[in-house]
C-alpha cells in the first residue's frame, strides 16, 4: 500500500508539472534497447511515428521511453538519426520525446539457473526504478517484459502490451513433456524423468504467474495469429482486450523490385542464432542440388544465408555451418553474407529466385514476408506465424502464395518443386505477384492505421 501511494504522488506531480491546465497525456515505452536495430524496434519507432500523427490531429501528449542504453549530450538526436537511416521512420519533430536512462539490465548469460524467473525479477526492478523517475498516464511494453506491469498497475496507469512472442507457451511445456530435446530444452534434460518433471513444473507454475501478470493489461495488440493462440490462453483474465496487430514491413520498396529474369539462387535472411535451424537448410540444399545437377541450370543453384552475428556464440556457429557445407561438399555452393547493410540484402532480394525459411514456430515473420514483397518463390516452416497468417492462399480464389515444410524430406521436395517452378515463367509470374500482393497485409500504412485505431480509444478515456 505504501508502494502504491508514493508512486501514485510521483505521477500526479508529473501532472501538474507537465500539463498544468491543460489536459496533456503522459506515455511511456518501456523499450530498453530502444536503439538497436531489429524488428522489435521497428515496431517501437512506427508507433511512435503513429502518435506523432495524433499529436498533430490535436491530441496533447508527451513521450517517455525507458532505455538502458549509456546517456550522453547527443543521445536522443542520435537515436532519431539512426532510426530514420535504419528504418527509413521520421518521427514528429514537434512531438515532445524524452529519454529516461535506467541501469543496465543484467545479461541473461549470468543466470545459470531458473533464467525466466531470474529475467523477470531483473525487469520488476527496473520498472521499479524506471517509474520512480517518470510515471505516466499509459505504460507501454513492447518489449514482453510482463512482469513490469505489477509495479505500473501500483502506479496507476494504464498498461499496454505489444507482443511478439510469449515468454513460455503451451509448445514449450509440450517438448519438455514429450522430451523433445530443442535449443532451449538440451538432450540430457530430456533423456532424464526426473529433471523432466522438474522443469515441467517450474513452467507451468512460471505460465501461471505470466498469466496473471499478463491479464493486468488493458489493452493487448499480439503480432500474429499464433501469438493470439497463445496469449490468449495465458492471459485469459484479459481475452476480450487482446488484438491482432501485423507488425509494419517495409513492402513498397521491396515490391518495386522487377520479378523477372531472377538467378539460380535461394536466398536466407535471419541472424545466426540456433533457433533458425540454418543446418537443415544446408542439409536440404545439399540433397536437392544433387536431384538437379543433370538439369539445365542445375550446375548453378546456390543457397545464400544472409544474417548478423550478435558475438562470439554466433560466429561459432556461422563456423560449424560452413564445416557442415564442406562435409556435404556444397562449400562452393553456399554462401555466407555476414554483418552487411540493408543495401546488399536488398540486392540479393532482387536477384534470388527462391526464399528459405525454417524457423519452427516462429511468431510471425517479418524475413518471410520481405522475401515474398520481394517476388521470391518462399518455402517456409510449417508451423507459428508463416503458416496461420502469411504463406497463405490469397486472392478470390484462394491461389498460392509459396510453400510450407516441415521435415528435412519436405524441404528437400518442396524447393525442388518451388526450383522447377521457378525456371517456368508462365507457372512461376502469379505465384510471385501473388505474393506480392498478399505481402501488402503487412504494410506500414496497415500498422499505422490499426495501431491509431486502437491507442485513441485510452487516449480519449483519459481525456
Amino acid at each position: 500500500m505504501l508502494i502504491k501511494i508514493k508512486l501514485k504522488r510521483k505521477r500526479n506531480n508529473y501532472k501538474r508539472k507537465f500539463r498544468g491546465n491543460h489536459r496533456k497525456k503522459l506515455l511511456a515505452f518501456f523499450h530498453p534497447h530502444c536503439s538497436a536495430g531489429g524488428g522489435g524496434e521497428r515496431v517501437l519507432w512506427k508507433a511512435i511515428q503513429a502518435l506523432g500523427e495524433i499529436y498533430n490531429d490535436g491530441i496533447d501528449m508527451e513521450i517517455a521511453i525507458y532505455t538502458c542504453d549509456d546517456h550522453h549530450d547527443t543521445y536522443a538526436s542520435d537515436v532519431l538519426k539512426k532510426v530514420e537511416k535504419s528504418f527509413s521512420i521520421k518521427v514528429e519533430s514537434k512531438l515532445p520525446i524524452q529519454f529516461i536512462h535506467l541501469p543496465k539490465k543484467k545479461d541473461p548469460s549470468t543466470f545459470k539457473r531458473f533464467t525466466l524467473v531470474a529475467e523477470s525479477i531483473d525487469t520488476i526492478q527496473l520498472a521499479w526504478y524506471a517509474l520512480n523517475q517518470y510515471t505516466p498516464d499509459i505504460f507501454i511494453d513492447t518489449t514482453g517484459c510482463a512482469f513490469t506491469f505489477l509495479i505500473a498497475k501500483l502506479a496507476g496507469c494504464k498498461i499496454v502490451a505489444y507482443v511478439h512472442y510469449p515468454t513460455v507457451s503451451t509448445d514449450m511445456l509440450r517438448l519438455v513433456w514429450e522430451k523433445r530435446p530443442s535449443y532451449n530444452h538440451g538432450a540430457n534434460l530430456s533423456q532424464s524423468s526426473i529433471a523432466t518433471n522438474i522443469k515441467l513444473c517450474y513452467y507451468c507454475l512460471f505460465a501461471i504467474l505470466y498469466g496473471l501478470t499478463g491479464s493486468l493489461c488493458d489493452m493487448v495488440m499480439v503480432n500474429s495469429t499464433w501469438t493470439y493462440s497463445h496469449i490468449s490462453y495465458l492471459w485469459r483474465l484479459a481475452k476480450n482486450r487482446i488484438h491482432v496487430v501485423f507488425p509494419p514491413c517495409n513492402t513498397d520498396s521491396l515490391q518495386k523490385l522487377n520479378v523477372n529474369n531472377r538467378e539460380d539462387l535461394i536466398l536466407s535472411i535471419g541472424q545466426f542464432r540456433p533457433e533458425k535451424d540454418h543446418s537443415l537448410q544446408i542439409r536440404s540444399f545439399a540433397k536437392v542440388k544433387e536431384l538437379v545437377m543433370g538439369l539445365p541450370g542445375g550446375k548453378d543453384l546456390k543457397l545464400v544465408l544472409v544474417g548478423s552475428c550478435r558475438g562470439k556464440e554466433d560466429e561459432e556457429r556461422v563456423l560449424h555451418l560452413s564445416k557442415l557445407a564442406e562435409s556435404l561438399h556444397m562449400e562452393n555452393d553456399v554462401v555466407f553474407v555476414l554483418n552487411q547493410p540493408f543495401s546488399v540484402l536488398q540486392d540479393y532480394f532482387s536477384r534470388a529466385s527462391i526464399g528459405l525459411h525454417t524457423m519452427w514456430n516462429e511468431h510471425f515473420g517479418i524475413g518471410v514476408v520481405e522475401m515474398m514483397a520481394a517476388g521470391l518463390i518462399t518455402v517456409a516452416h510449417n508451423s507459428g506465424g508463416p503458416k496461420s497468417d502469411i504463406v497463405v492462399p490469397f486472392g478470390p480464389e484462394g491461389q498460392r502464395t509459396g510453400f510450407l515444410a516441415s521435415t528435412e524430406s519436405q524441404y528437400v521436395e518442396t524447393l525442388y518443386d518451388a526450383w522447377m517452378i521457378g525456371r517456368d515463367k508462365e507457372k512461376s509470374l502469379p505465384i510471385r505477384l501473388r505474393a506480392q500482393q498478399s505481402s501488402m497485409r503487412f504494410s506500414d500504412d496497415v500498422f499505422l492505421s490499426t495501431f491509431k485505431s486502437l491507442i485513441l480509444k485510452l487516449l480519449i478515456e483519459k481525456a
